[in-house]
């Protein structure tokens, strides 16, 4: 991908806040380039594994809860744009409608299965569509939901120069957010006022450091993290 020019950027993206964060990026051209044809090369290289998987999740989803096998939720990346993300359903039907759109480790809404493909973020593979269009990368600040975003402290949008991604730093040091969340009266203020700004120190700590070789060792992180579950 190319960074845009600042003056062809919505508003809050020039501030000052941000300015740092982009004259930054702007230096890593090649590396950004190389991030995406990376994430072409290896999510249809992934397709070609993980298509029978997905086929067999899919049909356990379908055939243990109602609903659609598929949970597609308006998300927001890089420069702002809304996109609607893949993930396998792990909660019961119309979910968003029975609570607050952060999930606590307790949550009467995930089901079962979902709970064991939460644990293994399993729910996540679908996300290589995303990745292959375009919308997301392997690595990068975790997308949120529009009500959170319109919650932004102006620091943050920097966050937003690069694609959202399916791991961060953040995904790994707040792994049990879920737990973090279960004990709080309204989950939703509890996560703007106190875990998001504490997940946008990591993510800010990315989007200034960032690199393509950091980014492959995140990766490998995340898999390790995965794997010692």
């Amino acid at each position: 991908m190319r960074v845009k020019g600042l003056n062809k950027l919505s508003e809050p993206f020039q501030c000052d806040e941000v300015r740092p964060y982009y004259e930054q990026l702007k230096k890593k051209g090649a590396a950004l380039v190389l991030k995406r044809v990376f994430d072409i090369v290896v999510s249809l290289i992934m397709l070609v594994f993980l298509i029978l998987p997905i086929l067999v999740i899919a049909i356990i989803v379908k055939c243990t809860s109602k609903g659609h096998v598929f949970f597609r939720q308006e998300r927001v990346t890089v420069y702002g744009k809304h996109f609607r993300i893949f993930k396998f359903r792990t909660m019961v039907e119309n979910a968003e409608s029975l609570g607050t759109q952060v999930t606590t480790d307790s949550d009467s809404r995930v089901t079962p299965i979902g709970r064991f493909l939460r644990k293994y973020r399993l729910d996540e593979l679908p996300q290589v569509f995303n990745v292959l269009g375009g919308s997301m990368s392997f690595v990068g600040t975790r997308p949120e939901v529009p009500r959170y975003v319109e919650h932004y402290r102006p620091e943050y949008y920097a966050t937003l120069l690069l694609p959202a991604g399916i791991t961060s730093l953040a995904s790994i040091m707040y792994k049990d957010e879920e737990k973090l969340l279960s004990s709080a009266e309204d989950a939703d203020r509890v996560y703007v006022e106190q875990v998001l700004p504490e997940k946008m120190k990591y993510n800010l700590e990315y989007t200034k450091n960032f690199s393509f070789f950091g980014d492959i060792k995140l990766m490998l992180k995340t898999a390790w993290e995965v794997v010692s579950k």
